[in-house]
């Protein structure tokens, strides 16, 4: 028996073809979108503008099927974690961070992550596969669904969870495509945003690609501390990332920026010499328009070696690059007693790159 089509997270193109196939009308494809991602609606038989034959021929060879909740958390301040299981040993988790003026959903590409940078959760959980589109999707319907009957709403959508999301490539972007579609959840570009790590050829590829926003780990001013802390540094250094940065802002008819992410460490990254350099670096390659910097206090977990930067440190930091004319943010901590804050998002992975048993190898 054929396994059954999944409609959620096909692209408006994809169902067009769906429906082709079917010698149905295009304007079907228009109605299931609005169906799936306007009315929450998953069951074909509650679908009226349909035939009752098109609802049987629907059910035959076709679902829209959503993954299991495994847990639903509310921190003190308001930020929500969705636990959601994809089978019996994989649990991927989404985050969503209410402020006065938006709400935005942090959503997972991955199920685990294979880069190991060393002040993530995630990377110490190892990797087990790629999220297909739907798996994606879900995570950003599951999360519209329960807000908008709790009165709130997502305005931004962030791939900044678990995962790489430009090791997913063709997944990541068709959620793109449908986070944009206003017959889906219609976010502006500059409402959707990718961050990346820094895997040069696919930053290319999706400059090309998917006309939302970007942001860089880049948590280091220079090579050999970014060798450390983002392995990946190692295959593409500074210098080709930066490049690939450059490429991404001319890209496109629209003007674009981009968004670099720097963890505070204590004692790591944090100085002042070190703030100079990220500066000297940003400036070399950026206008001061293009490149914001956003610090973010490192949040700590049960296996990590590092400490937090103090508060006075990050100020420090941020009026060296303020002084620099780098406009500069600095994170504020959301979600840490549910462990929803930036870089504790883990899941449960069953792990295929064999990174905790060889840890446990050398700790033993």
């Amino acid at each position: 028996m054929l396994e059954k089509q999944n409609l959620l997270g096909l692209t408006q193109s994809k169902l067009k073809k769906f429906f082709s196939d079917l010698n149905e009308k295009p304007f079907r494809t228009k109605q299931i979108m609005q169906w799936i991602y306007h009315q929450g609606v998953t069951d074909f038989d509650d679908m009226h503008n349909f035939s009752k034959d098109l609802r049987q021929k629907l059910d035959s060879i076709a679902s829209i099927n959503m993954p299991e909740i495994v847990s639903l958390n509310h921190s003190k301040d308001g930020v929500v974690k969705w636990v959601i299981k994809l089978g019996e040993d994989n649990h991927i988790e989404s985050v969503f961070i209410p402020q006065k003026d938006r709400g935005t959903l942090c959503i997972s590409s991955q199920v685990g992550c294979s880069l190991a940078c060393t002040f993530c959760s995630t990377g110490y959980q190892g990797f087990n596969r790629n999220l297909k589109n739907h798996e994606i999707i879900a995570q950003v319907l599951l999360a519209k669904n329960y807000l908008e009957a709790n009165n709130s709403r997502i305005t931004n959508v962030v791939f900044m969870g678990m995962g790489e999301p430009l090791l997913n490539e063709s997944p990541v972007y068709d959620a793109c495509e449908i986070l944009l579609d206003d017959w889906a959840f219609g976010l502006s570009r500059r409402k959707v945003t990718v961050s990346s790590s820094g895997i040069v050829p696919a930053l290319i590829r999706m400059s090309d690609t998917v006309p939302v926003s970007l942001a860089i780990s880049l948590h280091a001013p220079d090579d050999i501390l970014r060798d450390i802390l983002v392995p990946i540094n190692q295959k593409y250094p500074i210098k080709e990332l930066m490049k690939a940065c450059h490429y991404y802002l001319k890209a496109g008819t629209q003007e674009r920026h981009i968004l670099f992410e720097y963890v505070m460490l204590d004692g790591v990254n944090d100085s002042i010499e070190q703030a100079k350099s990220l500066s000297k670096l940003l400036n070399y390659w950026f206008e001061s328009e293009s490149a914001k910097v956003n610090l973010i206090p490192f949040n700590p977990f049960p296996e990590s070696q590092y400490k937090t930067s103090s508060p006075s440190t990050i100020d420090k930091f941020q009026d060296v690059l303020f002084k620099a004319g780098i406009r500069t943010t600095t994170r504020r901590t959301r979600g840490d007693d549910v462990d929803a804050a930036c870089g504790q998002l883990a899941g449960k992975v069953l792990d295929k790159s064999r990174r905790n048993a060889e840890r446990n190898r050398l700790l033993s």
